[in-house]
């Protein structure tokens, strides 16, 4: 039944596929998309798709290459191996694909973004990194293992676990955004197993998952601004709220709650080529905020 419903998410989300980049990472050829402006070097999002997709989906499906052509930065969207990434947690606690055993998906993203700094198209001190449920587990992995090279991170519809939380170590506080749904029925907004056939057992909660990452910035654990957003679109089905935290400086972390949002990443057009499929597996996607324009209004604050 997992293969059955990632055959579904593929139909309600998949793009057509564009001309992809490669570049070999221990003898297996990996391949990606990038978007860099004329005037270089730039500030560099690294964004990555979820389980079943891949990088030209959430290409397609999001306002990232219009966000990007606008600012004036660069995106690169990587694809991972059998559509999945090997972020932190074992392959025995996901749903959907996994990735081959031994894919170095930290290893990948790093010499992605070595070979752009050394060219001159990615300014170092302004390099970002975010994504979407799986990938914004591999998101957070790599603020675990190489938090020097970037300036800040964001997760989207994604909570840590025993396992990731026990394997995170960064090497220095980073300011960090996330985007998560009340009525996720993959990744509970309050933890444990969702409520799709589908869930998987072991999630954190994601006010768990923000006291998580305000303690390792220094902030103090309970909330601080929180502010009910505009309700633009009275017909989504959902509400956002947005939770500050009282943080140092340049180490913030905030969490915009997406009240009676489903796991979908927030946007002004849909997310998924079907619409009424991906709101019948995943719940409903909200269009009060738009995820790209949010974490790009929060990452370009941190040099």
């Amino acid at each position: 039944m997992i293969r059955i419903v990632a055959s579904l998410f593929a139909i309600a989300f998949c793009a057509t596929a564009a001309a992809a980049e490669t570049i070999d990472i221990g003898g297996a050829t990996r391949t990606y998309l990038t978007q860099f402006p004329d005037n270089k070097p730039a500030p560099l999002v690294v964004v990555m798709h979820g389980n079943t997709q891949s990088g030209a989906d959430i290409k397609a499906r999001t306002a990232w290459p219009l966000v990007a052509k606008r600012e004036g930065f660069g995106v690169i969207f990587p694809d991972g191996l059998n559509h999945a990434w090997a972020d932190l947690r074992p392959d025995t606690k996901r749903a959907g694909r996994v990735p081959p055993k031994g894919t170095d998906d930290v290893g990948f993203i790093v010499k992605l973004i070595e070979k752009y700094v050394a060219d001159g198209s990615a300014d170092p001190k302004h390099i970002y990194v975010t994504g979407v449920s799986n990938g914004g587990a591999m998101a957070m992995t790599l603020v675990c293992a190489r938090a020097e090279l970037f300036a800040a991170a964001a997760s989207v519809i994604i909570n840590l676990t025993d396992d990731a939380a026990a394997a995170c170590h960064p090497s220095r506080p980073m300011p960090v955004l996330m985007i998560n749904g009340t009525v996720d029925p993959l990744i509970p907004f309050e933890g444990g197993k969702g409520t799709s056939r589908f869930a998987v057992e072991g999630f954190w909660s994601a006010t768990k998952t923000l006291a998580f990452w305000r303690k390792l910035n220094g902030c103090d654990i309970s909330d601080g601004a929180v502010t009910d957003l505009d309700d633009r679109d009275h017909d989504d089905q959902s509400t956002v709220t947005r939770i500050e935290s009282r943080c140092p400086p340049a180490r913030d972390v905030v969490l915009y709650r997406v009240n009676g949002g489903g796991h979908r990443m927030p946007g002004n057009g849909s997310d998924a080529r079907f619409p009424r499929i991906a709101t019948a597996l995943l719940g409903p996607q909200n269009h009060d905020i738009d995820g790209a324009e949010t974490i790009w209004a929060f990452f370009k604050r941190f040099p």
